[in-house]
C-alpha cells in the first residue's frame, strides 16, 4: 500500500505532510508551513504500516499478543526496514489508530548514549478510530520510534544536518 503526499494552502502558508514508504526507500513530502513538517503514520496491530510497507494483518487483543508476535518475527521484519532520513527541524508525527481495539501510544527518542541529549516525545490515549499529533524539534542524530502500549519494533530515524 502506498501513501501519497497532500499539500494544503492556508492563509498563504504551505503545510508539509510526509508519508513514509521506507520499505522501498520512498518518502513523499508536502509543506504545511515553512517551519513544520508533518509525518503521517498508521498504527495497526503490533506494527506501523509505513516503514514495513505492508499490513501483516495481526489481530491482537492485548499488548501481550504483540509481545509474542514480535518476539517471533519482529527482528526479521525490522531488518527489511530502511531508516527514515530527515533533516533537522520541527516535525509533527501524526499517528492514526484505525482499528486496534485498545489504547495506543507513540514514543520517539534518541538511541545509544545520545538518548540523554536528543529530544524525545511520547504520549498515549490513541483509541480506535482516532488520530493524534506528537510535536518535536529533531536535532542531528539517530532515533527510533515505537509504541510501548501496542508493542511494535523500534523503527529507525536518522536526522542529518
Amino acid at each position: 500500500m502506498k501513501y501519497g503526499a497532500l499539500t494544503l494552502a492556508i492563509k498563504n502558508k504551505s503545510i508539509l505532510f510526509l508519508s513514509v514508504g521506507a520499505l522501498m526507500g520512498l518518502t513523499t513530502a508536502t509543506t504545511v508551513n515553512a517551519e513544520v513538517k508533518v509525518i503521517e503514520l498508521t498504527q495497526t496491530g503490533c506494527q506501523f504500516l509505513e516503514p514495513e510497507g505492508i499490513d501483516h494483518g495481526f489481530q491482537p487483543s492485548s499488548a501481550e499478543d504483540c509481545k509474542s508476535i514480535n518476539s517471533k518475527n519482529g527482528g526479521d521484519r525490522l531488518a527489511r526496514v530502511a531508516p527514515l532520513t530527515l533533516e533537522p527541524g520541527k516535525y509533527i508525527f501524526r499517528v492514526t489508530n484505525p482499528d486496534v481495539p485498545y489504547g495506543l501510544g507513540f514514543w520517539l527518542r534518541g538511541t545509544g548514549v545520545e538518548r540523554v541529549i536528543l529530544p524525545s516525545v511520547s504520549g498515549g490515549g490513541l483509541s480506535k478510530g482516532t488520530t493524534q499529533d506528537y510535536e518535536i524539534e529533531l536535532k542531528p542524530g539517530e532515533y527510533v520510534y515505537s509504541c510501548p502500549l501496542n508493542p511494535t519494533p523500534d523503527y529507525p530515524i536518522i536526522v542529518k544536518g
